[in-house]
């Protein structure tokens, strides 16, 4: 079916302006920290709000009143997690990973690639990213709790591994 009315159609137009509107209220009260990408929670949260901004929009079943109390309950949950997790250790462990390091001054670390679940290939696409071509000159590679990767250049002035450090008078 291509079009059902235009009853549908200004439907879909008002709520979604309405609920657009409220989401993004919600969230500037909140503060930046609810959609950041920081962790699976985040991801999870953000994932869960644009589902019910969906279902808002294109369901007739759901009034607006209900998805505003399902954006805010969501918002509501991930502002509270994220006030724990800054208070609390456990909250913290329990709902964010560490960073974890994959390689240091050029050479891979292998057991915590592999619990990382992560390639060579990755690693070395990340350090070509940052414009080092070479992983001899690569300090660290992390693995970021949000997924991303951070490569930190060798200074040009510190000792290889396999070198020994000047000694000094």
């Amino acid at each position: 079916m291509l079009f059902d009315s235009w009853v549908g159609l200004l439907r879909v137009v008002v709520v979604g302006v309405l609920a657009y509107v409220i989401l993004v209220l919600l969230l500037r009260v909140t503060g930046k920290r609810t959609l950041s990408k920081m962790n699976a929670f985040d991801l999870v949260v953000t994932v869960a709000l644009g589902s019910t901004l969906a279902t808002v929009l294109l369901s007739k079943d759901v009034a607006l009143a209900e998805g505003v109390v399902a954006f805010a309950l969501l918002v509501l949950l991930q502002y509270s997690i994220t006030w724990l997790s800054v208070r609390s250790d456990r909250v913290r462990a329990l709902v964010k990973a560490e960073p974890c390091l994959l390689l240091r001054n050029g050479r891979f670390l292998p057991e915590a690639m592999r619990r990382e679940r992560v390639t060579e290939d990755e690693v070395q696409a990340a350090a070509r990213a940052q414009g080092i071509a070479s992983l001899e000159d690569v300090a660290a590679a992390v693995l970021e709790t949000d997924g991303s990767f951070s490569v930190i250049r060798r200074d040009s002035t510190s000792p290889r591994e396999d070198e020994h450090p000047p000694v000094l008078p």
